[in-house]
């Protein structure tokens, strides 16, 4: 596996992928746009924005939540239903901003909002790079390459400038929507509304065309004082989030701070503090400096206190298999897949851990997991296939282990090898076998052998 050239060494990566863009002679070159995957997270938050999905007749399920490893403040909407939150906009909000900045977002999307130029990012391509991050933000430290990130080589100002710039208009008809939705989710627009002006207090350059929130949602004070009007008129201010979900939005705002600042987090959540989000904090930051031993017994703890928290065993599971210990492993993703069994970046780390094991009669298990999983936005991940394709080998099956290279190339942009591996998986499968139709897809899809050659 390599390694990702701006973390550090004890994070394992899934999968790079270097997208090839036209630049003009001169040009700067831009700086990383880096996904992140977690399962609890996006679970976390679309629970906490359910009812907001809910409200604009939007299906949560069909709303693709991605982490942006970015420390500023902001959120974008892109390639359809897919809401962009950078990780510096977890940290700094509480629960009810956040969902007051989903709110408004989901405006955008309902609103048909998203502007498509002629170098538009394809909604399946945009796809691709969701799916690339498949695991969780602890398992990065966990030399877990079941549990990763996906750096991916475009610039932040492609990503967000030039094909979400919205209009000042295009802002007041989304904060209407936002507000509207919540107003009919009985929840507070207090949120919304005290983000805008922590943006505005802290920022004082928001209006200023370099400011990076400012260029994807133009602020004005008109657009505030109307925000300010619609909140003093709604009828829910006292509507919050609920409580069980403001703790669990803790929770995973002190895992992800751990996985950024480790050495910060041990001093933030201290020792004596007993409470769950404090322990769960100690728990990824010892994992994130790789002291196993000392974030073991909190795992172990945190288990005995919530035993059907699938996301306890999963971290106990990525810890284990840091240490080398994937036959211990084991039990805890599967158990963490028993209780969570849509949450598919644990199938695929399951099937990391029994592959480990280097042994024939844990491929079967190992497929049937990548298989479901390969069927959401991890179908994607080019890990994925990769891990596919050592079980098929386990199994002795060369034409499915053509075919699953195909798909971690086709994952990858490889376009040479994704049509070689492609071919032999048409030769050595069936004739209308799923694998052999999909092989054929690959090839149609990629192009002509030349089409790899610049």
């Amino acid at each position: 596996m390599r390694e990702p050239r701006r973390l550090v060494s004890v994070v394992a990566i899934v999968s790079m992928l270097a997208v090839s863009w036209t630049v003009p002679a001169g040009a700067q070159r831009q700086p990383e746009l880096q996904l992140l995957s977690d399962a609890e997270t996006e679970h976390t938050i679309r629970e906490m924005a359910r009812p907001i999905f809910n409200a604009a007749g939007i299906d949560p399920q069909a709303v693709n939540i991605v982490l942006v490893n970015d420390r500023t403040l902001n959120a974008f909407v892109a390639g359809g239903q897919n809401i962009f939150l950078h990780t510096g906009l977890l940290l700094q909000t509480d629960a009810n901003q956040l969902v007051g900045v989903i709110a408004h977002e989901t405006g955008h999307i309902a609103g048909g909002h998203l502007i498509r130029g002629a170098e538009a990012m394809e909604s399946a391509f945009l796809s691709s790079l969701i799916g690339m991050g498949i695991g969780v933000i602890g398992g990065l430290a966990a030399k877990n390459a079941g549990a990763g990130m996906a750096g991916i080589m475009l610039g932040q100002t492609m990503a967000q400038n030039q094909y979400m710039s919205f209009s000042r208009a295009q802002e007041s008809s989304a904060d209407q929507a936002g507000l509207s939705y919540m107003e009919q989710a009985h929840l507070s627009s207090k949120g919304l509304l005290t983000f805008l002006e922590k943006l505005n207090a802290e920022d004082p350059v928001l209006n200023d065309r370099d400011a990076s929130y400012a260029r994807t949602h133009p602020m004005t004070r008109e657009r505030m004082d109307s925000v300010r009007q619609m909140v003093q008129r709604s009828r829910w201010n006292d509507g919050t989030v609920p409580a069980a979900q403001q703790e669990h939005y803790a929770r995973i705002q002190a895992k992800l701070y751990a996985y950024l600042d480790p050495l910060g987090a041990l001093r933030r959540y201290r020792a004596e503090d007993g409470s769950v989000v404090a322990r769960y904090g100690r728990a990824y930051a010892y994992f994130r400096r790789g002291e196993v031993k000392q974030a073991l017994p909190l795992a172990d703890g945190l288990i005995q206190q919530e035993p059907q928290n699938a996301y306890f065993h999963e971290m106990k599971g990525d810890l284990l298999l840091q240490n080398g210990r994937a036959v211990e492993a084991v039990g805890p993703y599967r158990k963490a897949v028993s209780l969570a069994p849509d949450a598919n970046p644990i199938r695929v780390s399951l099937a990391h851990a029994l592959l480990e094991q280097h042994d024939p009669k844990q491929a079967d298990e190992a497929i049937k997991n990548l298989q479901v999983a390969a069927k959401s936005q991890q179908g994607q991940s080019s890990f994925l296939w990769r891990l596919m394709a050592q079980a098929w080998s386990m199994k002795d099956n060369p034409g499915m282990v053509a075919y699953a290279s195909a798909e971690e190339a086709f994952a990858q942009g490889d376009r040479p090898r994704a049509i070689a591996m492609a071919e032999r998986a048409e030769k050595l499968l069936p004739a209308g076998s799923p694998g052999w139709l999909r092989a054929q897809d690959i090839r149609s899809q990629v192009g002509p052998r030349t089409a790899g050659k610049k």
